[in-house]
């Protein structure tokens, strides 16, 4: 049974591969050529990781699973993108934030720069079936934040999703 997993996927994998491939460019000394296999790398990774993990009808099911993370130790998936374009994990943790959480799930793709940051929206969908998404409270829509670092004083989020 297909579920037409991999096309519903494609938008979310592409906005986050090219949020992770911005943030090396913007750390400079990487050519174009490999920013661009970087990325393709790493949207080939995700579609993989995420192939059986991903549920459009209860979008919050596997976040953890789907989440990509920097914290002092390199995220697998990143990790093996940047292999393959011969970036070492070293090199990696110049370029990119220490700690950095993004989080892929269906219908929105959203980021964390630091461990009490704003959360911020890259993408986002309606979900289909008439059903509103639920705005999560305390979420902004700061595409550019990461440019110019700033950060928010520590706030805590409730990230569980409850239904009846």
């Amino acid at each position: 049974a297909r579920s037409g997993t991999g096309v519903a996927m494609r938008t979310e994998i592409s906005t986050a591969a090219a949020f992770v491939t911005r943030l090396l460019r913007a750390g400079g000394g990487v050519s174009e050529e490999q920013l661009r296999c970087f990325r393709e790398r790493l949207q080939e990774a995700m579609r993989e990781h995420y192939k059986h993990h991903w549920f459009p009808l209860v979008p919050s099911k596997g976040s953890g699973y789907r989440c990509i993370r920097i914290n002092h130790k390199m995220d697998p998936l990143i990790g093996k993108a940047a292999r393959m374009i011969g970036l070492s994990h070293e090199r990696l943790f110049q370029l990119l934030p220490s700690e950095l959480t993004l989080w892929v799930d269906p219908f929105e793709v959203s980021y964390r720069i630091g461990e009490d940051g704003s959360i911020c929206v890259l993408y986002e969908s309606p979900q289909p079936g008439g059903k509103a998404a639920k705005q999560l409270e305390g979420r902004t829509s700061c595409k550019e934040e990461w440019r110019t670092g700033r950060s928010s004083p520590s706030k805590s989020y409730n990230m569980m999703t409850v239904s009846s």
